[in-house]
């Protein structure tokens, strides 16, 4: 009877811990490349968002629509403006670095940019992110539905699961996310 008590107590903590602090997700798409490939499964940290805020560059899991999640990378918080030029990322008129995105733009077979030309907006017709609201990108800028969208728009802080830091699946990418 004592070792069924273990184990229910230690089922119960387990799913405690799964359901409202850690959530391991796989990655459906290619919209992190190469930051996160496909089929890479990440740790979502639920709880640590909640004590603290949210940080531009953060790697973010949230609800777009009924049933799908997306993972993105904050790239403006409230109250900025945010501008790409010459593929170059500008936020509040200050030149911001993304080295996250170096491989990607090295491995062109183009040359061309990997983040065209743009302003808030003309995407989303507002000039800088509105308070509880994100603009979020992916990795992959060619190939990402993401704020640009105006299906995916801003993200409201409400619809965040949580901060994804880890690729622990599969070993060969084994990695903490910048």
């Amino acid at each position: 009877m004592e070792w069924i008590k273990a184990i229910g107590i230690a089922l119960l903590f387990a799913w405690g811990i799964r359901m409202f602090i850690f959530t391991p997700i796989v990655v459906d798409g290619a919209s992190m490349m190469p930051t996160i490939e496909n089929g890479d499964r990440v740790v979502v940290n639920k709880i640590g968002p909640q004590m603290m805020e949210y940080e531009r560059f953060d790697v973010i899991v949230f609800e777009a629509k009924e049933d799908t999640n997306y993972i993105k990378r904050i790239i403006g918080i409230p109250g900025d403006r945010i501008a790409y030029e010459n593929d170059e990322l500008f936020i509040n008129g200050e030149r911001y670095e993304e080295p996250y995105l170096e491989e990607y733009k090295n491995a062109l077979i183009d040359k061309g940019t990997l983040t065209g030309d743009f302003t808030l907006d003309e995407y989303l017709g507002e000039l800088t992110v509105p308070d509880g609201y994100f603009f979020v990108l992916g990795d992959n800028r060619r190939n990402s539905t993401d704020s640009r969208d105006p299906r995916v728009g801003f993200v409201s802080k409400d619809k965040i699961l949580g901060t994804a830091k880890v690729v622990f699946y599969p070993i060969d990418n084994l990695k903490f996310i910048k």
